[in-house]
């Protein structure tokens, strides 16, 4: 028992490492990185909004793949240091609460919306996975008010309560879909990874 838990440290503490020596505050990068190579989700001169971004692997990535004609927004509650790349910004507030006035800053016409965000967890696996499928609906709706048609979506679930019906609505709105779970995450973790293609016509109307 007490190997086991050694080397799940020893698991952590390399992905803990590696993260850092590459310059990115987290691990959580190579999960999008795993996407990257396997999709081309990214791509450059693209326009991209990342929900809850801090600590901003996500974004630094992103930023680094879209280039110099692209551009990165971050959205985050908790507080964060504005990257150092041109092309990307960092802006504090509630991602899912946002105003016609807002809106109208940041634009509808993104080409992709990025989602790494997880519930404070209780636990509980049955809380868990509802509190993370909620905090999905969120943000898919938010995803569909501001990505233009054939926009991608990439959105973190556990797997569990409220999963399939979070699958059955975004197929309503993206034409393809796939769920991965990237070699990076622990074999234990039930977090999981949707992939949406090519948003459809139309917008979800926020209420």
């Amino acid at each position: 028992m007490k190997s086991k838990k050694k080397g799940k440290n020893l698991w952590r503490d390399h992905y803990t490492d590696k993260a850092q020596k590459a310059g990115f505050p987290a691990r959580s990068v190579f999960k999008l990185e795993e996407m990257q190579k396997r999709w081309k989700i990214l791509r450059p001169g693209q326009k991209v909004l990342d929900l809850g971004c801090a600590p901003g692997s996500w974004l630094k990535y992103a930023s680094q793949i879209v280039g110099d004609s692209g551009r990165v927004i971050g959205l985050d509650l908790k507080p964060m240091d504005q990257p150092d790349k041109p092309n990307a910004q960092f802006i504090q507030g509630d991602a899912f609460e946002l105003t016609q006035e807002f809106l109208d800053e940041i634009g509808r016409d993104f080409d992709v919306v990025l989602s790494d965000m997880a519930p404070n967890t209780t636990g509980i696996k049955n809380v868990d996975a509802l509190k993370s499928a909620a905090l999905c609906e969120s943000a898919l709706a938010t995803a569909i008010t501001v990505l233009k048609p054939g926009g991608s979506f990439v959105c973190k679930i556990f797997q569990g309560e409220g999963f399939d019906a979070f699958i059955k609505d975004v197929k309503k709105y993206f034409t393809k879909h796939k769920i991965f779970k990237p070699e990076s995450t622990r074999k234990q973790s039930r977090e999981i990874y949707v992939v949406g293609w090519s948003k459809k016509g139309g917008s979800h109307v926020r209420t």
